[in-house]
């Protein structure tokens, strides 16, 4: 009887992890910095302008430039006033015409937003359902467009604002911020503008002209306006009769 002999199992060697190369140590070394510093100085601007006034935003620079290369005067309004000093009836207005849930949100009002898509989907001409967050983040820190890539740091920046600015310097900076004419820029300026006084003494119907024509500043007009602001004029001072008192 032969005796049978069962070969020895050679166990097998695990296969070596092949090592990155040094091109790619360094491009995912170049793109981690690239993050931390996108991060890093995003969030100190935004740190910075909770307590020192916006001097200038994107948009106002992209005015200018546009008016010098098509021969146009340009026109620069802008002066900064504290929230003290500007009148409750303007921060009513816009609260009444262009975020009715500012105070309530966290930045974004989803089903306005929601709202605007299902309308847009149909061919319908509405505003885009935009927070006064959202449109104070765009203007400060972005350019103006539709792209992904603008909509998804907007939306970044609209976190960080309500993160560390809150409501109250949120709607301080939006309205020295944003265009109320053609190179009018803010609240007093937009108020000396169109009503040659300041802007803590505006009545409702004033305010609400400066609201009514925030879709399109540069073709509206808040005094000796056409029959369509007049009625969206008439309109926010109705809403604003339902803001109540606005605490921050």
């Amino acid at each position: 009887m032969g005796i049978k002999v069962t070969p020895k199992k050679t166990a097998k060697t695990p296969p070596k992890k092949q090592k990155a190369s040094p091109q790619t140590s360094k491009i995912k070394l170049f793109l981690l910095k690239l993050v931390l510093w996108f991060f890093g100085i995003t969030i100190f601007f935004v740190v910075v302008f909770k307590f020192v006034p916006v001097p200038l935003t994107p948009l106002m620079i992209i005015r200018i430039i546009e008016n010098k290369t098509s021969g146009k005067e340009a026109i620069f309004s802008h002066d900064w006033e504290p929230i003290e000093n500007i009148s409750m009836n303007l921060q009513k207005a816009v609260i009444a015409s262009e975020d009715g849930l500012f105070l309530k949100h966290n930045g974004f009002d989803f089903s306005a937003m929601q709202k605007a898509y299902k309308n847009n989907e149909r061919g319908r001409k509405i505003k885009g359902g935009s927070t006064i967050s959202q449109q104070t983040a765009k203007n400060v820190f972005l350019w103006q467009g539709r792209s992904y890539l603008r909509k998804g740091l907007e939306a970044y920046f609209t976190v960080l604002i309500e993160l560390i600015w809150g409501k109250e310097r949120i709607m301080e900076v939006y309205l020295n911020s944003i265009e109320m004419g053609d190179g009018i820029y803010g609240a007093e300026a937009a108020t000396q503008y169109w009503y040659r006084k300041d802007c803590t003494s505006l009545t409702p119907i004033q305010a609400a002209g400066i609201a009514a024509i925030l879709p399109n500043p540069r073709k509206f007009k808040a005094t000796s306006s056409s029959s369509y602001i007049n009625g969206r004029k008439s309109k926010i001072v109705r809403v604003m009769k339902t803001v109540g008192t606005v605490k921050y």
